[in-house]
């Protein structure tokens, strides 16, 4: 490495990347985040903005931005139980907290908010629409990318003390750092489209407050409101997009049709090649680090969208990160003892949060394989109208987090 390598490159412009990027340029570490997209739109970005990422936006003084942009509140999640009634599994209010619900609003809004604050910073660089394409080493170590910047065709390299991988679940970072992951496998996959909703009217009750998967022909829909529409999500067999799509264009109608009927006039208008589909993977990179480079958020861990916890782990990477790697980027001083100990701090809470996934993974792959409806066992969803308390457990899981992390006070606003 030159001797006057210094600061941090982060490649990728999600949660954990602009996160990680904006809090050590507020540590007075120089930072320069690599987007290869001109925008941040992109529909397969999770829209769920849990209760510790709107706390740390409170404690980065951010919390006045985000709420200008559009959102709607998610307080609790019901399920169908056996007998046909709805079984509330997840209850947000009950928790003991500054933000007791989940906003669910578009994530290129929150990385605007994030991106502007970053502007903000004298140490911070937000390259757009620039690809890392390879990695710089010196001997045995990570010193940085190689570029291109697609808006002006320029070609180069920028060397730093560290790099953070943060450019999702196929990072190709990753993959040239020689950092091999464990699959844990998945049983579905997502078809994602959009049913348009005409001024908010007919938008299903199960899309407001309260999200409640919707069932019908032995799939699921899950639904996410954004304004003038509604972002669906399809739930399907990991494997079945090329036979669903054989089936043509009025069995898919159908189902939605079947599963929403308050949009079936909607869903009548739905194409095909509007429908999109997301290959889902869980894994885990066996060591999130090398010499000079980190991995975190999806190139750490991919995140099935199951209770749409992907990006709160991610954004809580992000500020583990930053937290514990700021001194040693002011310093110039970067032992590999330093990097690794972000791994040491978030293996856990992430195998965890991958570990109740799996487990609803299982119901997930036995209600394909006999074609019905995931619901709640009577058993249990007598046991939470007897104890509604209990739904503050996994209300807590899904939105705080095993190990939720704060704003460090360098960061602070």
């Amino acid at each position: 490495m030159s001797d006057d390598a210094s600061g941090c490159i982060v490649v990728g412009g999600g949660p954990a990347g602009m996160i990680a990027g904006l809090l050590l340029a507020r540590a007075g570490i120089p930072t320069t985040v690599f987007e290869k997209h001109a925008d941040f739109l992109r529909d397969f970005r999770g829209d769920t903005i849990h209760c510790s990422t709107q706390l740390l936006l409170d404690e980065l003084g951010l919390m006045e931005q985000f709420q200008r942009i559009p959102y709607s509140r998610l307080e609790s999640a019901r399920v169908p139980a056996a007998d046909g009634t709805l079984a509330t599994i997840a209850d947000f209010r009950r928790l003991r907290h500054p933000y007791p619900y989940i906003a669910v609003a578009p994530q290129w809004d929150f990385l605007d908010v994030i991106a502007d604050a970053g502007r903000a910073e004298p140490h911070f660089h937000l390259r757009m629409h620039t690809e890392v394409t390879g990695l710089v080493r010196r001997g045995d170590r990570i010193t940085g990318v190689r570029f291109v910047d697609h808006a002006t065709g320029e070609e180069g390299e920028q060397e730093a003390l560290l790099t953070i991988a943060a450019d999702g679940r196929g990072s190709r970072v990753r993959h040239l750092a020689g950092l091999d992951v464990h699959e844990f496998g998945a049983p579905l996959d997502v078809l994602w489209f959009r049913i348009p909703v005409n001024g908010g009217e007919g938008q299903p009750a199960g899309i407001g407050q309260s999200l409640t998967p919707r069932g019908a022909h032995g799939r699921l829909l899950v639904l996410i409101p954004r304004g003038g529409y509604v972002q669906a999500g399809l739930l399907i067999p990991k494997g079945e997009e090329a036979a669903i799509r054989a089936e043509g264009v009025d069995a898919f109608r159908a189902t939605v049709a079947a599963a929403v009927p308050e949009l079936a006039a909607a869903a009548a208008a739905l194409r095909l090649e509007d429908v999109h589909g997301l290959d889902v993977r869980l894994n885990r990179a066996r060591r999130w680090w090398t010499r000079g480079l980190l991995c975190i958020g999806d190139a750490a861990h991919a995140m099935s969208p199951v209770a749409g916890v992907g990006v709160n782990l991610a954004v809580q990477d992000g500020v583990a990160a930053a937290r514990l790697l700021a001194g040693p980027l002011r310093t110039g001083r970067m032992s590999d003892d330093r990097v690794a100990a972000v791994q040491r701090r978030r293996v856990v809470p992430t195998a965890v949060t991958q570990f109740a996934q799996r487990i609803a993974h299982r119901g997930l792959r036995r209600a394909f394989r006999v074609g019905w409806t995931p619901v709640v066992p009577m058993p249990l969803a007598r046991l939470l109208r007897v104890l509604p308390g209990l739904a503050a457990i996994p209300a807590r899981l899904i939105g705080v987090g095993a190990l939720p992390e704060h704003a460090p006070d360098f960061a602070r606003r």
